[in-house]
């Protein structure tokens, strides 16, 4: 009973106790956000001058090579592809798509992260002079994204959200909660 009293008079535990009831709500909002993206390649049907893919799950560079294909982005950006990559490695059914010319393709060997992604993406897309992008990722990784493209990007390139199924449609309790741990880092020095 002791023990409590003093707890209770300690300005460091109702700091301490202040702490992290800020960090479980900011966590159960940043879980809020992931959980509930919705897929947008399910809902339209987009166009962009660009289209920057964040590589890492299943169905990404597929979605962007044949928003190209069909002639919705002008320019595909992969951005996270291993340093010795090439082209015909990542998409071995090029053949299948007529029409693409490599040229509207390029590699982002550099990135390693979700800011690596928006730093090294950033001078390519504005090198291919895009006014708009459509920001392709899962559905689950793509709050983190979006929110570190616009923080890296200049607001005259508009963003446009892409994200896809990459596995369940639903995500589990675990992937969620995790990616909402990486959101929250995120939010604290990166947007």
């Amino acid at each position: 009973m002791l023990i409590v009293k003093r707890l209770l008079k300690s300005k460091s535990f109702w700091a301490l106790l202040l702490l992290v009831s800020v960090v479980i709500y900011r966590f159960a909002n940043e879980y809020s956000k992931v959980r509930n993206e919705p897929v947008q390649s399910w809902i339209k049907t987009p166009s962009a001058d660009c289209a920057v893919v964040l590589t890492g799950g299943a169905g990404r560079v597929r979605e962007g090579f044949d928003l190209l294909t069909n002639q919705n982005v002008k320019k595909l950006v992969i951005s996270g592809v291993y340093a010795n990559a090439r082209l015909r490695e990542i998409m071995p059914v090029w053949s299948f798509h007529s029409g693409l010319s490599e040229n509207d393709v390029v590699l982002d060997r550099r990135s390693e992260t979700t800011f690596g992604n928006a730093q090294q993406s950033l001078p390519i897309v504005e090198a291919l002079k895009c006014r708009d992008i459509l920001l392709i990722t899962s559905r689950t990784h793509m709050h983190r994204a979006y929110q570190t493209f616009r923080a890296t990007f200049p607001e005259n390139i508009y963003i446009q959200k892409h994200s896809i199924v990459g596995g369940s449609y639903r995500p589990s309790v675990w992937e969620t909660s995790f990616e909402a741990m990486k959101s929250l880092f995120y939010s604290l020095w990166a947007y």
